[in-house]
């Protein structure tokens, strides 16, 4: 197995973390593949938690995502989430899906809930059959493990070539009833979202229909998780899941837009930004972040075109690593978008010094003062595109020998 690499310089500590009511949780070392660490993690919910998600649109799915799919058109209802990582249980064909029905099962008659109520994960290795039965042989002792403040752990558990383990919280209220949100999160490399680019489960006591549930997953996702890239690969595996347990006594919601749960919805968009940045800073070999935005664009859709592919731009990402002005290459990542721009009408930004306006050097150009910019660990790229009302944001990384480093190795 490759060695562990040497946490991000752009990582952060785990925040204070508190309990959910209505959810226990527990983590194992299972010897999936990773020796001597924690491989395999269960949440386990109350009878009356609800459920929403996304999952991947990679036409190369692992098998939990259609089951999850399946179990969530099935019934609204939660009752445990298995992750197991080192192995993700991906292009595996019929064994893969004998694995999730095996997990699914021996767990549901041991919970003793239905086979539908029990979402699973993998994640790490694609195209290796995945050892169900270690994971089935570590139940009796996974579930005994069981408390309200196994969070720290879970995260932990379900790293791969992550770094470092993630996870944020918000405590708000919805109406006079406070509440608590709270998450954990995995991914560092394969980060280029078409949903949701990793392993994020979040939970709240908060009493919510599930149609609410996804209707806020779903939009959240859009400027949180699906606004990250580190390498432009879409993964197999990927889901963000959103438990409520229903706990908490708060008022009545039947729609997500209800002025009562205004601050929840700030709250819980915020928390999952806070997870999806967090991924970003621990990107394979990663030492700098960066944020793309984008104004007066054509329209939105042609500003996130242009954010993309500047942000995911192998070019624009080494310059950065080797904190190299070089917005010539802004300039070509803009043009190969395909997206509406004009080369005479094109202005570009680094930090607060505009290095180009109007399709040439800006008259008022300080190279020191970019230089001395770029040498910093966050990379803000402003470029006006002058032709509408359009506007996007993304964040990426920069790319380095790092990368080549985790990736070269990854299976050995």
């Amino acid at each position: 197995m490759a060695a562990a690499h040497a946490v991000s310089p752009l990582a952060l500590p785990l925040p204070e973390l508190g309990t959910v009511k209505g959810v226990s949780l527990g983590s194992v070392a299972a010897g999936i593949r990773y020796k001597e660490r924690t491989d395999l993690m269960l949440m386990v919910f109350a009878p009356s938690t609800v459920a929403a998600g996304v999952f991947t649109r990679n036409r190369c799915p692992g098998a939990p995502i259609p089951w999850c799919q399946k179990a969530l058109s099935h019934s609204p209802s939660a009752r445990a989430l298995l992750v197991n990582s080192g192995n993700a249980n991906v292009f595996t064909g019929k064994a893969g899906d004998d694995a999730v029905h095996h997990c699914v099962t021996s767990l549901a008659e041991q919970l003793g809930c239905e086979p539908e109520e029990v979402f699973v994960a993998s994640t790490g290795v694609i195209g290796e059959i995945l050892p169900y039965q270690k994971i089935i042989n570590a139940l009796p002792k996974l579930i005994p493990s069981l408390h309200d403040d196994g969070w720290k752990e879970a995260a932990r558990a379900i790293m791969t070539t992550d770094t470092f383990p993630k996870a944020a919280r918000r405590d708000v209220m919805i109406g006079d009833v406070s509440v608590r949100i709270q998450g954990i999160a995995k991914g560092s490399g394969m980060i280029a979202p078409d949903m949701a680019t990793m392993l994020a489960y979040i939970v709240t006591d908060a009493t919510l229909p599930q149609s609410v549930l996804q209707a806020l997953l779903s939009k959240g996702v859009g400027d949180s998780f699906n606004a990250i890239t580190v390498d432009s690969d879409t993964s197999t595996s990927d889901m963000v899941m959103l438990f409520a347990t229903g706990q908490a006594e708060n008022p009545d919601i039947t729609d997500a837009y209800d002025a009562k749960l205004s601050a929840f919805r700030r709250a819980l968009d915020e928390l999952m930004l806070e997870l999806a940045l967090k991924v970003i800073r621990d990107g394979e070999g990663a030492t700098k972040l960066i944020k793309v935005v984008v104004t007066n664009a054509h329209d939105d859709d042609s500003a996130r075109r242009i954010a993309r592919a500047i942000a995911d731009s192998p070019l624009v990402k080494t310059a950065i690593a080797g904190e190299d002005a070089n917005w010539g290459r802004v300039v070509m990542a803009v043009g190969k978008s395909g997206a509406p721009a004009d080369r005479d009408r094109l202005s570009i930004a680094i930090g607060d010094y505009w290095v180009a306006r109007q399709g040439t050097v800006a008259p008022d150009f300080d190279n020191e003062a970019v230089t001395a910019y770029m040498k910093g660990q966050e990379i803000v790229i402003t470029v006006d595109l002058d032709m509408g009302k359009g506007s996007a944001h993304l964040w990426s990384c920069d790319l380095t020998h790092g990368y080549i480093d985790i990736n070269g190795s990854y299976r050995s």
